[in-house]
């Protein structure tokens, strides 16, 4: 048992160096996936269309690094910026999202990569707080497991 939780936490601290150490890559990759889900995004339910659209509604950011990102897009060509950008969805016509002059005055003008970068930043101490919490108490479990192999171990010895 003391083995198997030891290979666990070992597993769990080299997964959390390793997170640590290529963070600055893990930023890069999400902001050139974030701009490929842009270059294809549609109006058709796909998974990448999907995911630009909640993080824009749930952040209230637009585009990557700011609602002209959109400008760049065949999706802006035929419809303008979508819709999820809006500040309120009532207010958002289709006329003023494809005028980008229009449309900084109904979107969010901040990008969005931004913004999911410094949330996950913020919360990486809960995390680390929490992985902190449950390796102490891995810990525990291998010391308690190896002190109880040997009193069971010495306890036989004892009895024959």
């Amino acid at each position: 048992y003391a083995m198997l939780l030891s290979l666990i936490f070992l597993i769990v601290l080299v997964a959390a160096i390793v997170g640590f150490v290529f963070r600055h890559e893990i930023k890069t990759s999400f902001e050139s996936n974030l701009e490929l889900a842009l270059k294809d995004y549609n109006v058709t339910a796909d998974r990448h269309s999907q995911a630009v659209d909640t993080i824009q509604r749930t952040l209230h950011c637009c585009g990557v690094q700011n609602y002209s990102d959109w400008e760049r897009t065949e999706y802006f060509s035929q419809r303008g910026i979508p819709r999820s950008c809006c500040k309120n969805q009532n207010d958002c016509s289709e006329e003023d999202l494809k005028d980008p002059n229009k449309a900084k005055l109904k979107v969010f003008v901040d990008g969005c990569f931004f913004l999911v970068t410094s949330t996950m930043e913020s919360k990486m101490s809960v995390v680390a707080g929490i992985s902190f919490g449950i390796a102490c108490f891995q810990l525990i479990g291998i010391i308690l497991s190896c002190c109880l192999s040997r009193y069971i171990t010495n306890n036989q010895y004892e009895m024959v």
